[in-house]
């Protein structure tokens, strides 16, 4: 079989969610499984960049099964419309790319089109959560037969150790307003009185308007020498993060699943998110769910409670699928 990702899925600078699964699924499929890297301004590509997807689906023989990754293909439909009678194709959506917080009302608008068009010109769609499922069926109106999970898996990986007083918080991911690094920042002010300390891991560069906004904050509040903006970790520095850990926080506005949140209950890292979205279905025992607007009183009761802790520690120790659970669903819908 065949799988388009996004060139640039292994760069260590500039780490994702997506490019994770996408990684993992690969290598779980295992030898027959080849790659399509797809160099481009994805999910607004230029007419070069649509070329360039043109030629590697015409590379492929007839009658094969190719999965295709969201970023890459839901900005495409009138390429792929040239391929889909010869191939069968299968769209991977990580997020909807016009539930994107922060875009311009018309950008929305466009990627939403587009992604609409392409969805009826696929096989068959798989998703990364039932909460994305069940959006992609309400807003495009696919039948619910064509829609697929396939939720992330987790690597085997050291439990880390614990902390008595839980006061080593992370966070992971870039920062764009869709994951609320700001909310957290501001519901860290609420219990500055507290002893407690924030690694936040992911890229500065993605949305420099938020990266600026976050920065304030944390001037604003005083925060400068507890806040440690560590840009994007990968490999061994992210396994260190993980481990120096008591709590992951996710304080994401929007959310398909969370695969952060699987990363770290695959340690027995616990887990505070904000309950949107997919990420009940990630967190299932294994962490604390909240509103947005109820992060604040949620850190305060995790760093003063400490019979909270090791409920929500003990709960976390759960260990999750693998990804070859991952991947034998994909496969099933591939062939």
């Amino acid at each position: 079989m065949h799988v388009v990702v996004p060139a640039g899925i292994d760069d260590p600078r500039s780490p994702s969610g997506g490019n994770h699964y996408d990684r993992r699924v690969c290598a779980a499929l295992g030898r027959d499984v080849t790659e399509l890297p797809v160099a481009g301004g994805w999910p607004e590509p230029g007419e070069a960049d649509l070329d360039r997807l043109d030629t590697a689906l015409a590379g492929v023989p007839d009658g094969a099964p190719v999965l295709l990754d969201g970023l890459v293909a839901c900005a495409a439909p009138m390429v792929l419309d040239r391929h889909a009678d010869r191939l069968h194709l299968v769209v991977l959506v990580h997020l909807p790319l016009g539930g994107e917080l922060g875009l311009a009302p018309a950008v929305a608008a466009g990627r939403t089109a587009r992604e609409r068009a392409t969805r009826h010109r696929v096989a068959a769609v798989v998703t990364t959560s039932g909460w994305t499922a069940r959006r992609v069926v309400a807003v495009h109106g696919l039948d619910t037969d064509r829609v697929h999970v396939a939720r992330p898996g987790a690597c085997p990986a050291p439990a880390t150790a614990d902390g008595p007083a839980g006061t080593r918080l992370l966070a992971v991911g870039a920062l764009t307003p869709t994951k609320g690094h700001d909310l957290l920042v501001e519901a860290l002010a609420d219990v500055a009185d507290l002893r407690w300390s924030l690694c936040l891991a992911g890229p500065l560069d993605r949305d420099p308007g938020q990266t600026a906004l976050v920065r304030e904050r944390i001037d604003r509040f005083g925060l400068g020498d507890r806040v440690t903006l560590a840009g994007p970790l990968a490999g061994p520095d992210l396994d260190d993060a993980y481990a120096r850990a008591d709590l992951l926080v996710l304080p994401s506005r929007a959310e398909t699943y969370g695969m952060v949140v699987t990363e770290a209950l695959a340690r027995a890292v616990p887990v505070l998110a904000c309950d949107v979205g997919g990420v009940a279905e990630a967190v299932g025992g294994g962490g604390i769910l909240v509103p947005p607007n109820a992060l604040a009183t949620a850190l305060r009761d995790w760093l003063t409670d400490p019979g909270l802790r090791t409920t929500v520690r003990a709960a976390a120790r759960a260990r999750l699928d693998g990804w070859t659970v991952t991947a034998r669903t994909i496969d099933g819908v591939l062939r």
